[in-house]
């Protein structure tokens, strides 16, 4: 019997924007379904922006979905803020386009706003006004935000929000920031070096609200050079390398690439020609029953070649940080960090 494939148009609105979003069930022959949703969060399509002979950012292509945390790294100058400024409708691109929400980014920059949470890494307040003033302010362009939710962030990240900003320290004006785009309970929130001057205490509770909303199905699209940040809360991460995306990988791919440090004892003395010998096994140095070695492939594979010889008794990694896996990135000849 054939399998009998029946397209069904099924039109649901859009929790976001109130706009029909059209989504696709298969039925197949067992009365299976498969539901595919047509709308990423925040969508970037072939996005590039020159200045001139400066390419800031080359055909960009980035889907971020509902819920998810997306880690944005390079150095300076790799295309990051040029990207979220792009997104934000701050600056135009020279071709492609982006949207988010299913939102068009230029064509309704202003609607988008009622939806997003945003962080400029060159953030600017007026130095007169106290925290609590310019929150206010901030509170009125929305429409009006839940007060009790934004003191119990100025509560959580230890914000003074009685002193002038002018007065504040550059750490403590970044929590005000935080607050800002945080209080409007946002369906999106965009950061440019959130974590910039904040203390390691307060960016452990920064990096907690970030999960929480992430859970809440915030989608949140994070540009930072705290890389122990992003490895703590991002699911994916993309490394931007002289405006192109070099890399979109999960956390937990990259590292399960990248080289390791592992020690091993044996039984008995162990022959470096046998360690070498496995692919990924690099820089093997062995002494009498112990060996350690770096290593870039599958655990598995290597432990089965060498417990097929020898009998293991400890064994001891130490795993690359997404620093390491990072910096790997930009090791090319002419890539400088």
């Amino acid at each position: 019997m054939k399998q009998i494939q029946v397209g069904i148009d099924i039109h649901l609105l859009s929790p976001y924007n109130g706009k029909l979003n059209k989504q696709l069930i298969r039925i197949n022959e067992g009365g299976h379904t498969n539901l595919m949703n047509s709308q990423a969060a925040i969508h970037i399509e072939g996005l590039t922006k020159h200045y001139g002979d400066i390419k800031a950012v080359v055909d960009l292509n980035l889907d971020i979905s509902a819920g998810e945390i997306f880690g944005f790294l390079g150095p300076n100058g790799a295309g990051k803020t040029t990207t979220i400024r792009t997104l934000m409708d701050e600056i135009r691109p020279t071709a492609g386009k982006a949207s988010i929400l299913g939102l068009d980014t230029h064509e309704k920059s202003v609607e988008i706003r009622k939806f997003i949470g945003y962080l400029p890494g060159d953030l600017a307040m007026y130095p007169n006004l106290t925290g609590k003033d310019t929150l206010t302010y901030f509170a009125n362009l929305r429409g009006g935000v839940d007060w009790t939710y934004v003191n119990q962030l100025a509560e959580r990240i230890s914000a003074d929000l009685a002193k002038k900003v002018g007065d504040l320290s550059s750490g403590n004006r970044q929590k005000i920031g935080l607050i800002q785009a945080f209080m409007n309970r946002p369906k999106v929130l965009i950061m440019d070096e959130p974590s910039s001057g904040l203390d390691p205490l307060i960016q452990r509770e920064f990096q907690t609200m970030l999960r929480e909303v992430a859970r809440q199905g915030c989608s949140v699209f994070l540009s930072s050079h705290t890389l122990s940040e992003v490895q703590r809360v991002a699911d994916r991460v993309g490394i931007i390398r002289r405006g192109n995306l070099a890399a979109v990988e999960s956390v937990a791919n990259l590292r399960s690439k990248a080289i390791r440090r592992i020690e091993l004892d044996f039984d008995t003395p162990v022959e470096a020609s046998v360690l070498e010998a496995i692919p990924g096994v690099r820089d093997v140095t062995v002494e009498n029953q112990r060996a350690v070695i770096s290593y870039d492939g599958k655990m598995e594979d290597m432990l089965r070649v060498v417990m097929e010889r020898y009998e293991l008794l400890d064994i001891r990694t130490q795993e690359a940080d997404l620093e390491e896996i990072f910096l790997a990135y930009y090791r090319e000849e002419g890539a400088g960090v």
